[in-house]
């Protein structure tokens, strides 16, 4: 008996992409930190700015919690109760989920959605 819905899947630990570009910037930060750091180095300039979902594209971990096994299962978790909740408060009554043969998970629902018109507080972003 399986504890994990993902225990019941093949999935063997191999490198993603994500875990390589990780393990890369991690090399970088390294090295920037044993170089002495100069106080006058470190300005506004120094501050990389992203924008719209380039920092979920870049950083998933900071969003997800990492970018391993269980972080692919608490991101799945957080579906499943957007899910719920759109249930629970009475504006959907349908969720279907399904596993396909390649680990790859679908999830639907015919809740509410996400808002796509302008927001008040930022009307030229969407």
């Amino acid at each position: 008996m399986t504890n994990d819905l993902f225990d019941i899947l093949n999935t063997e630990e191999k490198p993603s992409p994500v875990h390589k570009e990780l393990a890369n910037s991690q090399k970088k930060i390294k090295t920037k930190q044993s170089r002495k750091n100069n106080k006058n180095e470190y300005n506004a300039t120094s501050i990389e700015i992203l924008e719209g979902l380039e920092p979920v594209r870049m950083r998933p971990g900071m969003y997800i919690g990492g970018t391993d096994k269980k972080a692919l299962h608490h991101l799945f978790s957080e579906v499943i109760d957007n899910c719920m909740d759109e249930v629970v408060s009475g504006h959907a009554d349908f969720i279907e989920i399904t596993i396909e043969k390649d680990s790859s998970i679908s999830i639907s629902d015919n809740g509410r959605g996400i808002p796509t018109d302008p927001h008040p507080k930022k009307p030229n972003q969407s």
